[in-house]
């Protein structure tokens, strides 16, 4: 809508296996879909008084490069890295660069599960992390965005 491009721009950035999102072991990231998120995403948003863009990506490559748009842009990032959480530095370094709020989002809560999941990389860089409210995780670390963009 042409009347929201005076609202800030939040890109939800979204990582690996994401686009599975509904088929994709559900007992762990539940049912809903990217589409769903990204439906949230937009309603959560219009609430708080700002536009979202969802992207998704399996390729390292291309998140660093959403992350480098978003520093240049000075957009703030809600961010699900995804496996890339765990070890992908060339990400925890583009993000350091970081010139708007980020958020980092996960569905599920890493530290109940796996060990291998329990280390972050990116949360070094981040403003805060929001995990385990499954759909919610979403929608809180929207809130937080929000709230920073306000303070700052």
């Amino acid at each position: 809508m042409a009347a929201d491009r005076g609202l800030p721009l939040v890109l939800v950035l979204n990582g690996p296996n994401l686009a599975r999102l509904g088929s994709r072991e559900p007992e762990i990231y539940g049912s809903a879909t990217l589409a769903d998120v990204a439906a949230a995403c937009a309603a959560i948003g219009a609430e708080l008084g700002l536009r979202t863009e969802v992207r998704q990506t399996d390729d390292e490559a291309e998140l660093v490069a959403w992350v480098h748009e978003a520093a240049d842009r000075r957009l703030a990032v809600a961010l699900n890295p995804a496996a890339f959480t765990h070890y992908s530095y060339a990400l925890r370094d583009a993000l350091a660069m970081r010139t708007a709020p980020l958020v980092e989002v996960h569905l599920s809560n890493p530290a109940a599960r796996e060990s291998f999941r329990h280390t972050s990389v990116v949360a070094g860089v981040a403003d805060g992390t929001v995990a385990g409210f499954g759909l919610h995780s979403y929608e809180l670390a929207l809130r937080a965005i929000a709230g920073l963009l306000a303070s700052g």
